[in-house]
């Protein structure tokens, strides 16, 4: 597994670039959001794990060790993994095109590192994986990032 720390160089100055090196009409090899709907739906996972937007527990108590152990590990995320959050549709775009959903992506991604750098001991709960410290959300991002540029076709990161 490679380390948290490159983990989270990758996050901070890599993933925008390859995000940006997507087509904004290329087709997802799953799923239903096009291109820009994922880089925003990337956006709602920093401001989550920026502590922006809270939510409470949605995975039963006695099951959050288990999901804790899946992320952590190197496994990654199965294709069409349901969201319960987003449902079976798509959100709408947000943005008034790609470059400024990338912006925002920028933005809320310095936002999470930013809120680590003051309170490094912060644990902010994700609906699913629970009560989550810096590795932790860092480990979940860079397993959700390389997730959604593998669903675009972007595999040999």
């Amino acid at each position: 597994m490679e380390n948290i720390d490159g983990k989270a160089n990758f996050i901070k100055n890599e993933f925008v670039n390859a995000l940006a090196e997507i087509t904004p009409d290329t087709k997802g090899l799953w799923g239903k959001m096009n291109v820009q709907q994922m880089i925003e739906h990337m956006s709602f996972s920093f401001r989550q794990a920026s502590g922006k937007d809270k939510y409470t527990l949605l995975t039963p108590e006695e099951n959050v060790p288990k999901m804790q152990a899946f992320l952590m590990s190197d496994k990654p995320f199965k294709e069409n993994t349901p969201n319960p959050i987003i449902g079976n549709d798509t959100i709408p775009e947000k943005n008034a095109t790609v470059q400024d959903a990338l912006h925002e992506l920028q933005t809320e991604i310095n936002d999470f590192f930013a809120v680590f750098d003051a309170q490094p001991d912060a644990v902010i709960t994700n609906p699913f994986f629970g009560n989550l410290n810096y590795e932790m959300w860092v480990q979940l991002l860079y397993k959700h990032s390389l997730h959604h540029l593998k669903q675009f076709g972007i595999s040999s990161l």
